[in-house]
């Protein structure tokens, strides 16, 4: 609810505080008395166009506030919290630059309009009307409809759609960078692969090949020691059995010495294994010449392979599992695209065939909004006017493929418009009201300004207006400026705007009326003047108010 509103040096109006009441507000006075220039404070302090010219003369810059009740209404986009009392402030410096204030924190134009477009429309010849707004006039059709689950489900799937589709182009992108890699660790993989690495070969080819490079004295040696051993007549085989003897014949005369024998019978084994062993290396020496070439192939393949991907066969094999592992995670990634690319192709069928749903629903509503609407534009006195919820189909977005715009047309003959293109204040002021009329209860927007809306009627059609206004105020703050004295007396507030002249200059007073007061402003309204007459029917209309 708009409760205050303080201008100072604004055109006319020098220092003036203007107080509101819930429901029905009523603004009258003579022509040029200032009702429009306090509807236009009330603009400007929303964030519209301030003109320069409109500072007070003398005046470095004029200052607007508007003072609201909003109850836990919280406005997070622009960082200021609201609990129970709004103020929206405007300076406008006479250089035409302007400063925008939120409950006393600076904001941006822009931002100050945002609010304002969401507490308060302003009917007439005046851009804040939320209901000139393309997205409102479809959210107006879809609340009156009762379509907010349809729409939500659309909304939801569509941000779905969104994130799957922004994810998949994502990995797209990440997999076309990653194509390179990916043949790269196929071929290391496939090179230590067909290696054949064995833990600890190279170790083991190494001494293999220092054997090879001594083989020549390798055999020399073996040959040797297996003659020393067993091989000749006077070879320690022969020695040993000889000294066995001597100690045997010894023992049967000196039982002492039989462990002698013992430990010389202990070692006959020992000598036969090492006589083994010597032939078995006799016969591993005779190696054939291409085993030293093809050692030396396998070092220098390890090596090779040891200068791309580390030092030693483990270092290799450790690098071929991290390969091996990565090259995983790409080809996962190829999965996901694949599971992606099916999600976002069933989302999409889900998507179409809601959106589809909501679009034909919003065709039965709007085709049911406009003859409803109709009705109340003949209330108004529009002679064959024609209103229509147009609908057309648009690419995707989250409140489906529709594009819905109220057209309007008041003539015969002429083809509806868009609301905005309605020339006439008085005109659309009463469009709006028949439309506020029929979207009255889902229509969140707590305050409406009907700015001429009394233009060009009276009698039984000024009656509908008011009446049409007084039922909107039983739900909504309603502002009225009116020349109409079948409007004002229907006012729960009644307020009169004055002109007055002081010390050579013009100043704007407003007085709340009630009373005589009242009734005298009715009469004036009925007949220009004050006379019995209307007294009378100033009083008649105002009914047990007086």
């Amino acid at each position: 609810m708009l409760k205050e509103l303080r201008i100072k040096n604004l055109a006319i109006i020098d220092d003036l505080t203007v107080r509101f009441e819930k429901g029905f507000n009523v603004l009258t006075g003579e022509t040029g008395a200032g009702k429009s220039i306090i509807v236009d404070a009330l603009s400007i302090a929303l964030g519209n166009k301030a003109q320069s010219d409109l500072v007070r003369s003398g005046e470095k810059e004029a200052d607007v506030q508007a003072y609201f009740e909003i109850s836990e209404k919280s406005i997070s986009e622009i960082g200021v919290s609201i609990t129970d009392e709004l103020i929206l402030r405007r300076s406008v410096a006479n250089t035409g630059k302007s400063r925008a204030y939120i409950n006393d924190t600076m904001v941006s134009l822009q931002s100050l309009l945002n609010v304002g477009r969401s507490i308060i429309d302003i009917h007439g010849q005046h851009e804040h009307q939320s209901l000139l707004l393309i997205d409102k006039q479809r959210l107006l059709l879809d609340s009156y409809g009762r379509l907010q689950t349809e729409r939500e489900k659309v909304e939801t799937l569509f941000k779905e759609v969104q994130a799957l589709n922004r994810e998949m182009n994502d990995l797209k992108h990440k997999i076309k960078e990653k194509a390179q890699r990916h043949d790269l660790l196929k071929f290391q993989i496939q090179e230590i692969n067909s290696a054949s690495l064995k833990p600890g070969e190279k170790e083991s080819l190494i001494e293999e090949k220092i054997v090879l490079l001594n083989l020549s004295r390798l055999k020399e040696l073996t040959e040797q020691a297996y003659s020393i051993l067993y091989g000749s007549e006077n070879s320690c085989a022969e020695k040993l059995s000889s000294t066995m003897k001597k100690v045997k014949e010894m023992s049967l005369i000196d039982q002492s010495t039989s462990g002698i024998l013992n430990l010389l019978e202990s070692a006959t084994p020992l000598l036969e294994d090492a006589t083994i062993s010597l032939r078995g290396l006799r016969d591993r020496y005779n190696i054939e010449s291409d085993r030293l070439s093809e050692i030396e192939e396998r070092l220098e393949l390890i090596k090779k392979l040891e200068k791309k991907y580390g030092e030693g066969i483990e270092a290799i094999l450790s690098y071929k599992d991290e390969a091996e592992k990565e090259l995983k995670s790409l080809e996962l990634t190829d999965e996901r695209l694949n599971y992606l690319e099916a999600e976002i192709k069933m989302k999409e069928e889900i998507l179409i065939k809601s959106a589809n749903t909501l679009s034909e629903k919003r065709k039965i509503i709007a085709n049911e909004i406009e003859g409803l609407i109709m009705k109340e534009l003949s209330d108004l006195s529009f002679r064959n006017p024609e209103f229509r919820v147009d609908i057309k189909e648009v690419p995707m977005t989250s409140t489906g493929f529709d594009r819905v715009e109220f057209l309007f047309s008041a003539n015969p003959g002429e083809p509806p418009k868009p609301l905005s293109k309605v020339a006439s204040g008085g005109e659309l002021s009463r469009v709006m009201l028949a439309v506020k009329s029929i979207l009255a209860d889902v229509d969140n927007i707590p305050v409406l300004v009907f700015d001429e809306v009394d233009a060009g009627i009276g009698g039984k059609t000024a009656e509908r207006v008011g009446k049409k206004l007084k039922a909107i105020s039983k739900r909504h703050q309603v502002l009225c400026t009116t020349h109409l004295a079948q409007i004002a007396s229907l006012g729960d507030l009644h307020l009169k705007i004055e002109k007055i002249n002081r010390d050579g200059r013009v100043f704007v007073e407003v007085k709340e009326l009630s009373g005589d007061e009242r009734v005298n402003e009715i009469a004036r309204m009925l007949s220009g003047r004050i006379t019995e007459v209307s007294l009378k029917h100033a009083k008649e209309l105002l009914g047990s108010s007086v």
